[in-house]
Parts: C-alpha cells; structure tokens; sequence
C-alpha cells in the first residue's frame, strides 16, 4: 500500500530535501554558453556604446542650427571633414558646420544629433543644405545608452539564449559563469525489456524510457549517463544504484517502483539510504519514489513511459533547478479545451494537449491514451493539471499550459 504525497509536498520535499552542489559552477567560453544557467549576475563592465554614434548615414550638426528651417527655406551648413567608419572623429564641431557621418560613425565634439543625408542638399560650394530640423539626440545613440558600468544586465539563474549572447559579446563577456551541468544516472529495469535496436521476442518490449529520460535530460541541462537495462535480480540492481551513485548527482530509476513482488527498487534504496516518500497523489505516475544514498537524489519512475515522462518533467526537472541553485522560469500558455476531459477524483490529473491557433484563440486537443503508450505524447506541446478536488473540465474550459518547451 502506498502512502501518497500531493504535487505540492512533493514540491516542499525537494525544497528541503536537497541542497545546490557546493561546486556547481564552472566557467566556458561564450561559443559554448547557449543554453546553459548563469551561475552569476552579469553585470557591464564598461561604456556600451563607448562614444555617441550615428544610427545614419547624414550629417552630424548642432540641432540649434536646424531649428525652423524647410524645405523652401534650408538651413545652410560648412562641410567640414568628413568623418570615416572605425576611426575617432578626432575633431571638435564648430557651431554653422556640419560633418559627413556614416552610420555607427562617432559624432565629433560639439555635435548633438544626426540629419539623414536624404533630407539634406549638396551646394557643391562647399555647402550644405539642411531641409528638416533635427532635435538634440535625433539619430543619435548615445554613449552609454545601452549599458553603463555597474548595470546589471542578466540576472543569475537565466539560461542564456542567443540574444543574451549577443549582449555578452557586446560587453567583452567571453568567459561566462554557468551553472555546472549535473550528471544524471539513467537505468531501466525489466526481465521483459530489450534494447531499441532489437527485435522484441515473445513477452519482450524495447526499452523506451532510457532514451527518452536521456533526451529530457540532455533537453533539461543535465549530462545523461545511461546505465543499460538491469534484469528483476536485487542483488544486480543494488551493485547498478551504488555505482550510479558514485559516478552521479542524481540516479533516475526506471521501472520498479510500484509494490509487485518483483519491484525491488523501494527495498535496495532503503537499504542503503532513506526513502523520503512512496507515492505521489497523481495520474499518470502516483507509483513513484523519492529517497536518497549518501545525500543524493535516487528516483524511482514509473515503467511506463507518458508516466515516467510527466514525473521527469514536473519534478525532476524541479530537482535539477534545486541541485543548480536556479529558479525555473515558466510561462504557461493560456488556452481552450476543444472538449470535455474527465478526471480522476482525489488525485492530480496531468494532461498532454496539442495546441492549436483558431480564429477564436489558442485551443487545446487534449491527447487521449494509456500511460503506457508513449506515441500518444509525439507532436505534442504541453500539459495541463486538473486538480485532485477537481471532477473534470467542461469544453470550452480556460486551462494554463505548460509548455515542454519551457525554460529549464
């Protein structure tokens, strides 16, 4: 008999439970800091930009000069010398003047704004003709406007995208503080199972969950090591787990965890660690358990596959955050059932939903399928959770969607 914990317990547990690796943080060359956890706020070190600069091609002038003129009645600049791209502008703006600037070229000493070169007239008399007054700062982006030092820029925890690349480089960011990729242990029990490039016998299924749990965990940030399938023999299993554990920070268990006579996931963790609870009040996945060896985090998943993928996703991916010292970022989806969806009264109800943009906004198809049938969750975007004091939700119903997709 299981004695169950709410998603919310679960929550709390693993809060508590685990504490962020002391040496979690390492340092990689901005090229290979995509999509890894800052370990630590970034902030700018310097000016950026590092001088006023063009945003046009035109010509640097003092905006007093500028004002009230037209295209009948120009205001009438001295050319002065011209200003070159990836050079100082090296001189000071007299008052009545105006300079030739490129875009991103520097504004010289003195000039407050930028007029673009088809608003203006050459005289070829060593004049020019401005035919649109340009306000202080016109075309102009000042030094400093996008970073000054001390600003902070990305907040620790964030996992880095390409634009926040972008703005490291900007910085002169190239040795980034990340968050240590975690190792996590991946075995999958079962006299019944054999590996998916062989052909299944009589009674035999291909192992399908170590590599879907890889690909979660490599999706999640974590380095999956996948520990092969381990026959319904106790003895070989706890020698699999202890050497799991040594190697890893966390060792997920496939199979084996609800109360048969062959599940023995819950006896070799118990004798060798704690168990911190068995059974989580949840469909898909309420056979799953939670203890811990030598301080680190031993999962035991559910065998079949929607199941072990929901747990990973809800809660693991939850541990992995805890073990990172970051916070997850998650963003739900606002959508509509496109029908009605039954629950399971007294326990959490996970649903897998494909998403679907109408003329009447973001629907949501809810998957219809066994835990066991791991195709029903292909294509598919996200879920959402119909509470345990909830009987079920009518079409039409205004649900919040987490996406897979979602920042891990």
């Amino acid at each position: 008999m299981l004695t169950v914990k709410t998603p919310e317990e679960v929550f709390e547990i693993i809060k508590t439970q685990f504490e962020p690796a002391a040496d979690r943080t390492e340092t990689v060359p901005w090229t290979q800091a995509a999509g890894r956890v800052l370990a630590e706020e970034i902030r700018a070190r310097e000016y950026v930009p590092a001088f006023d600069r063009s945003t046009v091609d035109g010509f640097a002038v003092h905006a007093k000069d500028t004002f009230g003129c037209s295209d009948s009645i120009p205001a009438i600049l001295q050319n002065t010398q011209e200003i070159l791209m990836g050079q100082a502008a090296g001189f000071a703006l007299k008052e009545g003047c105006c300079a030739p600037i490129p875009t991103g070229g520097e504004l010289p000493e003195g000039a407050d704004a930028v007029q673009m070169i088809e608003y203006t007239e050459d005289y070829g008399d060593g004049t020019t003709g401005i035919l649109k007054p340009a306000a202080p700062g016109h075309n102009v982006i000042l030094k400093g406007d996008d970073v000054y030092p001390g600003k902070p820029v990305l907040p620790s925890g964030r996992r880095l995208t390409p634009q926040d690349i972008g703005a490291l480089a900007a910085m002169g960011v190239v040795d980034v503080p990340v968050v240590r990729r975690l190792k996590a242990g991946i075995l999958s029990t079962g006299d019944e199972l054999v590996p998916p490039q062989q052909a299944p016998g009589p009674g035999q299924i291909r192992d399908v969950n170590s590599s879907l749990l890889a690909a979660l965990m490599a999706r999640l940030g974590a380095s999956p090591a996948v520990y092969g399938i381990i026959p319904d023999q106790e003895e070989l299993l706890g020698r699999k787990i202890e050497e799991a554990v040594r190697e890893c920070d966390l060792v997920l268990l496939s199979g084996g965890s609800s109360v048969g006579v062959k599940d023995a996931a819950c006896r070799v963790i118990e004798a060798r660690g704690e168990i911190l609870f068995h059974g989580i009040a949840m469909k898909p996945g309420k056979p799953t358990l939670f203890g811990k060896i030598g301080g680190r985090p031993v999962i035991g998943l559910p065998g079949h596959p929607v199941a072990a993928f929901f747990i990973t996703h809800i809660f693991v991916r939850r541990l992995l955050a805890q073990l990172g010292g970051y916070a997850l970022r998650d963003i739900p989806v606002m959508a509509r059932l496109s029908e009605s969806v039954e629950a399971n009264h007294g326990r959490a109800q996970y649903n897998g939903v494909f998403l679907e943009q109408t003329d009447n906004g973001i629907t949501a198809r809810p998957i219809r399928g066994k835990s066991g049938l791991i195709t029903t969750l292909a294509g598919s975007d996200g879920y959402f959770c119909i509470p345990r004091d909830c009987e079920g939700l009518p079409a039409g119903a205004e649900v919040a969607v987490t996406l897979y997709s979602a920042d891990g």
